[in-house]
């Protein structure tokens, strides 16, 4: 099984995710003082990006929860998230109507990217194990 059959793998997975009233709710809970205090400082244009990345990072860590003891997988979230921060930053983002097919386009590929890097990464410091006669019998 390759890098292919994983990311495959952890798209299925994303697919059948199903959000609870409650998660919705929460969101809801995290979206309300970001896009106040973005409002407040006059960068309301951010809102959208800034919410959208944490969406982006969150949906990864809940596929690859079962990854929570290994630290190579919180530096590669870490290392992710930096890189993340420019991309925010230095866009010049519009506080305009945008198509919700062009934006769900870059996230959808932006959450393709970071499953594809973590299984990428994954398979460097976790190998799958080969079955030997052993453990076969």
């Amino acid at each position: 099984m390759g890098f292919a059959h994983d990311l495959k793998k952890d798209i299925e997975a994303a697919k059948k995710v199903r959000l609870p009233w409650w998660a919705i709710l929460a969101w809801a809970a995290v979206c309300l003082p970001v896009v106040s205090l973005l409002n407040h400082v006059s960068r309301l244009e951010l809102a959208l990006p800034i919410l959208g990345s944490l969406a982006i990072f969150l949906f990864p860590l809940g596929l690859k929860w079962d990854l929570k003891r290994r630290i190579w997988f919180w530096v590669t979230v870490l290392g992710l998230i930096i890189l993340h921060v420019p991309l925010i930053l230095f866009v010049p983002w519009t506080a305009k109507w945008v198509s919700p097919i062009v934006t769900g386009g870059i996230a959808s590929a932006d959450l393709c990217l970071l499953l594809g890097i973590l299984s990428a990464i994954g398979r460097l410091f976790d190998p799958p194990r080969r079955k030997t006669r052993s453990s076969i019998g």
